[in-house]
């Protein structure tokens, strides 16, 4: 009989701290400032930007970002590293906009350069028909594209609190406040379109397509 006494004593207690955990969560929640919000948000909207960006050059940027940037405590030669690395990667971003893939005859996906006359293969041992080529020109939406890819890196750049620490080793208010909209602002202005002004590419570093 003790022990279910017990019993119902503890199950009555777990009750009525379970509302309490609740209440306790929500209060946690809205004692958040509009500032960590907004970085929490940006954090999870990190890997939708990603998926922009040609999946090699973001992934060389977070393997060599803290590498580079000695985890945000960067003297002259690191920040320079960094710099570059942010540089190259972004070029390659903007380069990779123009590649597009299409499959020869045994399927084998072949990658090549658009330009004005057509693609350009890069793969040597593939061969593309003029007819064909002409299909892959250079398009304005192209540069487009790479204009927003090279934004779309420079936001996922901003959201490296390895790369803010090296450029932005004691920011003021002020400037936490840009680091922290900016990139908001860029991911959802590019994102939007991208929607709006959607790639039939597959270049390198893309999705394929299923055909």
């Amino acid at each position: 009989m003790e022990v279910k006494e017990e019993s119902d004593e503890t199950s009555q207690n777990d009750q009525q701290w379970q509302p309490l955990l609740k209440y306790r969560q929500i209060a946690d929640a809205e004692q958040q400032t509009p500032l960590q919000k907004a970085i929490s948000q940006t954090f999870q909207s990190t890997a939708h930007l990603a998926n922009l960006l040609p999946t090699g050059s973001v992934l060389a940027f977070q393997l060599l970002s803290p590498i580079f940037s000695n985890q945000g405590q960067c003297d002259t030669i690191s920040r320079s590293m960094t710099a570059v690395l942010v540089a190259l990667c972004g070029i390659s971003c903007f380069i990779l906009c123009f590649t597009d893939s299409f499959r020869d005859g045994n399927g084998k996906v072949c990658y090549g350069l658009a330009t004005i006359r057509g693609l350009w293969v890069i793969d040597g041992s593939a061969t593309i028909s003029p007819e064909l080529a002409e299909g892959f020109q250079l398009k304005f939406i192209d540069f487009l594209h790479a204009f927003l890819s090279i934004l779309v890196f420079a936001a996922v750049a901003l959201f490296d609190q390895n790369v803010v620490t090296c450029f932005y080793p004691a920011p003021s208010e002020e400037m936490k406040e840009l680091l922290t909209s900016l990139p908001v602002g860029i991911g959802v202005i590019c994102s939007m379109l991208f929607i709006v002004f959607p790639t039939k590419r597959h270049g390198i570093g893309f999705p394929l397509s299923a055909l």
